[in-house]
């Protein structure tokens, strides 16, 4: 099976996952389990399905740093890849988004995160480990802004994991190593872009996390995503990422900035067969503050048992209200709410942005409109597809492309 069919394989099991390894047969994550299946899979087939998904210019930078991540659309299913070179030779790790807008409702995640988007500025902070979903719950705050309020929004993402439709919003998505040389980079440009909300999807440096708390501070309303287990390790994290000295200050802006943080993990509903996003939610009162400016974390646990008029929510209270939950989204309702309406073009870059100065501004368009192989999937050779229009601000922004016979 060539890498269309496995992904393709990999949807209809329901997987979030795909991992493939020369020698060895494809690996799905389904619900949380890995599960081994198949034929092996042949080195020199995945040589050339990666050669042909990252073109000639990414595939010399491949060799040079024995990686690439990069996000793509493949047979309609929205993919994040991590291409790695291993002992045995080149593989893949490929993570599958939801093929519908994610939202709230969708998601089955509580109303009440709703709140953390009427805020005109400061920091919300989505947490959680690795593949809880958190680049979905992010996707989800920003739909709803874009559904309801005319904000305009800068995401900078690597790689760029959802694609917004504009609907009330503006909206501008822009990938580190594609459209900017870095997260620092893109935050610098973004403060002079007159944006009201900027996503950055993830922390990973100091300076990063300075010039998001400055964003955040300076009347912008700003999403970050951190790995951590709950809230207070995620507070920790942003903190100890400074030197000792400069801690107190750290401390004194998140107490001035915070919103809330947002830890999440996946729970197993057997009900339901498909996982469900369990949530803690620290929201900013007097008493968080107050324990945010003096550094003591550890009382940051008691405010958040407390604070449930103030919004919010540990683990158990949020399980429980679950279990009492009657209705879920599923997994079955998104294939049928799917719409035939077209995907908005993505354009994927005819060269990659060295690692300083502008990036480069030619852009070919990409099509879904028919099955990729993999020499498809190479930049250039994907016929031009239309925008939907889905509301006036979608009218505008449709590009200038020939109609369909």
């Amino acid at each position: 099976m060539n890498i269309e069919a496995l992904i393709a394989s990999a949807a209809d099991q329901g997987a979030s996952d795909l991992h493939l390894e020369p020698g060895l047969p494809p690996a799905f994550r389904v619900r949380g389990q890995l599960k081994i299946a198949g034929k092996t899979v042949d080195n020199q087939a995945l040589a050339t399905d990666a050669k042909a998904i990252l073109g000639e210019s990414h595939w010399n930078q491949f060799l040079e740093r024995g990686s690439f991540d990069l996000s793509r659309s493949i047979q309609g299913i929205r993919c994040r890849l991590n291409i790695l070179r291993t002992a045995r030779g080149i593989g893949f790790a490929i993570r599958l988004f939801n093929s519908f807008e994610a939202s709230l409702r969708r998601l089955n995640l509580h109303p009440e995160l709703k709140s953390l988007i009427h805020n005109q500025h400061g920091l919300v902070v989505i947490s959680g480990p690795t593949g809880s979903g958190k680049s979905s719950t992010l996707a989800a705050l920003i739909h709803e802004i874009n559904l309801t309020e005319a904000r305009h929004i800068v995401t900078v993402e690597s790689p760029i994991e959802y694609r917004f439709r504009p609907r009330h919003s503006y909206i501008r998505q822009r990938e580190v190593g594609r459209d900017t040389p870095s997260f620092q980079q893109a935050l610098i440009d973004s403060l002079r872009e007159d944006p009201d909300v900027i996503m950055v999807g993830e922390m990973r440096d100091p300076e990063t996390i300075r010039l998001t708390l400055n964003a955040a501070e300076t009347g912008h309303l700003v999403f970050v995503t951190v790995h951590s287990s709950n809230t207070t390790e995620a507070i920790q994290r942003i903190v100890s990422a400074f030197p000792a000295e400069s801690q107190n200050g750290i401390c004194a802006q998140l107490a001035d900035c915070l919103v809330g943080v947002v830890a999440q993990r996946l729970r197993y509903r057997e009900d339901i067969k498909q996982r469900i996003p369990e949530c803690e939610i620290l929201r900013s009162s007097n008493a968080v503050k107050a324990h945010l400016h003096s550094g003591d974390f550890y009382k940051l646990k008691s405010a958040l048992e407390m604070g449930a008029e103030h919004g919010m929510w540990t683990f158990d209270r949020y399980a429980r209200w679950l279990s009492q939950k009657k209705e879920f989204y599923t997994t079955e309702q998104a294939r049928n709410e799917i719409s035939t309406e077209e995907e908005e073009p993505e354009r994927e870059p005819l060269e990659s942005v060295p690692s300083s100065g502008p990036p480069k501004k030619t852009f070919i368009p990409r099509s879904t409109d028919r099955p990729h192989s993999p020499s498809s999937l190479a930049p250039g050779k994907d016929p031009i597809e239309i925008e939907p229009g889905l509301s006036e601000l979608g009218r505008i922004l449709r590009p200038n492309s020939p109609e369909k016979s």
